[in-house]
This record gives C-alpha cells, sequence and structure tokens, in this order.
C-alpha cells in the first residue's frame, strides 16, 4: 500500500490497522468474544459496542493515551467531553466527590438505562476523560453487551457515539464501520440499536437538576420523580446559542449533521407540508437533487427526489429510532438538500426535536 499524499489522508496514515467485526448475541454474548474486546480495551485500544440508544466508542476511562486515541480516531475536539460508562453504580463513588440522594434515586429508578448524571469528578479521572472540566457525565448502559464489556475490562468506559465527529450517530454496526473502519480495533455487532437517539444528560451539580441534553429518559418523566426539573436553554434552542465550556456532549459543535444542508420546517401540519413543497418547488428549479425526511401521515404529499419516512407520528418511539439511519441513507443517495418535518416536541419528541435542529445547523423555517 502506498502511503497517502494528501495533508487529510497523511494525518490518518497512523489509524491504517484491521478492524476486528464480531457478531455476538445481543442477549447472551457469547464470552470469547467479550474478552478479545476487553482485552483491547485493557491494553489501551478501542471497541465499538452497541447499547441500547446508539454504537458508542469506548476506551479506559481512566487511561489518558487510550481516551487521546480514541479523541483523534473520531476526530473529535478535545473540548467536547464523552460519557463514562460503568457497570456498576459502586464505580460512580469511586470517580465522584460526592453522590447527592436525587441522583441515588435516579440510579435506583432508571439504571441501567438511557439516563446520564453530571456529578462534581473525583481525583482519579483524567483531565482528558473530562475536558479539564470538574465534572463528569456517567451512565449505566441497558444492553447486555455493554454491560459484559465493561465488567469483562475491568474499568470504567469512556464512550461516546461511534462516528467520525459532526456525523450522524451511529445505530448499527454497519454505519460505525462506514465511518471508522480502519481507526479502531474491534467493532461488536449485535445489531441495530433499540432506542436510537443518545441518554438524557442531567446536570445533578446544580439545584434544580438541569437537562443539558434531552434523550432516552423523558423530561416529563424526570419531573415526575424529581418534582423539579429545568431545561437548559441549549436543550430547547431553535438557534444556536454560545456555550464556553460544554459540561455534556451534543451542546457545542455541530453534531448529528449529514452531508447535505439541510432545512427543519416546523409548525402545523398542513402549513408544513404547503411550505416544503414549494422549497422542493424552488430547489428543483435550480437544479438541486432534494430529499424529503416525512412521516408516514404525509410522505405521499411530496414529489422529490427521494422521500423518507420516520414512521408514525402516532409512534415517536420508531421515529426516534429511524432517525439517524434515514439521514445516513440520504447520504448514500447523494441528495443536495434535505427538507425535514418537526414534530411533536414532548416526551421522545422533545429529543428528535433536538437532534433534528442541530443536524440542520439551526436551518429553521417556522410557519
Amino acid at each position: 500500500m502506498s502511503r497517502p499524499d494528501s495533508n487529510s489522508d497523511a494525518r490518518d496514515w497512523q489509524f491504517m490497522k484491521k478492524t476486528l467485526v464480531l457478531r455476538i448475541n445481543s442477549q447472551e454474548p457469547e464470552l470469547e468474544k467479550i474478552r478479545i474486546a476487553a482485552d483491547f480495551i485493557k491494553k489501551g485500544g478501542l471497541v465499538a459496542f452497541p447499547t441500547e440508544t446508539v454504537y458508542g466508542l469506548g476506551a479506559d476511562a481512566l487511561n489518558p493515551k487510550a481516551v487521546l486515541a480514541l479523541f483523534e480516531a473520531k476526530r473529535r475536539p478535545v473540548d467536547n467531553p464523552p460519557i463514562v460508562h460503568v457497570g456498576d453504580v459502586k464505580d460512580v463513588y469511586r470517580l465522584t466527590k460526592k453522590v447527592p440522594r436525587k441522583a441515588e434515586r435516579l440510579m435506583t429508578r432508571f439504571w441501567p438505562g438511557p439516563l446520564t448524571l453530571i456529578f462534581e469528578r473525583s481525583e482519579i479521572v483524567p483531565d482528558v476523560t473530562v475536558a479539564s472540566l470538574d465534572t463528569i457525565g456517567i451512565r449505566m448502559p441497558r444492553h447486555w453487551v455493554a454491560l459484559a464489556l465493561i465488567r469483562g475490562s475491568g474499568c470504567p468506559i469512556a464512550a461516546p457515539s461511534a462516528n467520525l465527529a459532526g456525523k450522524p450517530s451511529p445505530t448499527s454496526a454497519k454505519h460505525v464501520l462506514d465511518d471508522l473502519n480502519g481507526r479502531i480495533d474491534v467493532i461488536l455487532d449485535a445489531g441495530p440499536t433499540h432506542i436510537g437517539v443518545e441518554s438524557t444528560v442531567l446536570d445533578m451539580t446544580v439545584e434544580p437538576p438541569q437537562i443539558l441534553r434531552p434523550g432516552g429518559t423523558p423530561y416529563e418523566v424526570l419531573k415526575e420523580v424529581l418534582g423539579k426539573v429545568e431545561l437548559n436553554p441549549v436543550a430547547v434552542a431553535n438557534k444556536a446559542l454560545p456555550v464556553e465550556k460544554a459540561r455534556s456532549p451534543g451542546v457545542k459543535h455541530r453534531h448529528y449533521a449529514p452531508n447535505a444542508d439541510m432545512i427543519v420546517v416546523e409548525g402545523e401540519m398542513t402549513a408544513v407540508v404547503n411550505k416544503i413543497n414549494e422549497l422542493v418547488c424552488f430547489y428543483v428549479q435550480v437544479n438541486k437533487k432534494v430529499g424529503v425526511l416525512a412521516t408516514d401521515e404525509t410522505a405521499r404529499c411530496y414529489r422529490a427526489d427521494v422521500v423518507k419516512s420516520l414512521g408514525s407520528r402516532s409512534d415517536m418511539a420508531i421515529v426516534a429510532r429511524n432517525l439517524f439511519r434515514l439521514l445516513r441513507e440520504f447520504d448514500l443517495e447523494k441528495v443536495d438538500v434535505i427538507i425535514a418535518e418537526g414534530v411533536s416536541a414532548e416526551r421522545i419528541g422533545l429529543a428528535i426535536m433536538n437532534r433534528l435542529r442541530k443536524a440542520s445547523g439551526y436551518n429553521i423555517v417556522m410557519v
């Protein structure tokens, strides 16, 4: 193989390694495959693994060199802290200075599950793992393969989504391979993920606790348990907001974005359909290949080059599960522009709208 010439390729030459893909049972993970992957983690390697939300790219959270390699493999800015995944609640007490009583209630109720809690970090956590912040985001994933890998590795695992930074998050092993083949050591392939959007991130260092990123555990459910929960402005923003220090992934830098330009149209459904058709006509006239991200209720209303449905608005869990996969499919179709319908921002819909808005770079049309 000849050495690459371009600066970008030359910078990535260090990643030209063989990525091992291991198909693994999602309910009863084969111990030998877990051992192979865990050995890479123990040696400072990088392993992509499934969670209930999206696929994560894991490294030993207490090994600074391994975490730095994770940032480099993803081309992730080092000021964007990954979430640390644990396999036992006891690990939380080791990684943090204190665990508020409210956090203990949440861990009892929602772990394992799609809820990340922000704590003050302890001295054993390397600076690179938390982007030099005084806080750390921790969760316990609800997936047998993820838990087996963490426990088999004998260490907490720092794991952002297993994609190149800025791209739509991966919900299948194929998505990981498309982005990171040759850049990481192992992919544990347990099939598609169940939830499809990342965990909710809840800051427990402030009172009342504050959602920094909406996700798989809805705001409404957290309010039922805690009584009062606030939504940070970045969680519900419809325009870019300045963020000096990101206490959570997904709030600083562009995320979830397809290659195409993207527009999100929000409002009453009939008005949304009319505006999208108007935009389709405009872009077709200027020779753009147009994709529309619709729902079952409206997909037949459009005459774009590519129309894809997220599912029915009556089942937002399915919509969430399909979101990142369809954004990646539009890339494969090589559309120039994607025009997406907004959906209700209730329960999991809040996370869906957060991802759509950020994927568009806040290119939003209100009707």
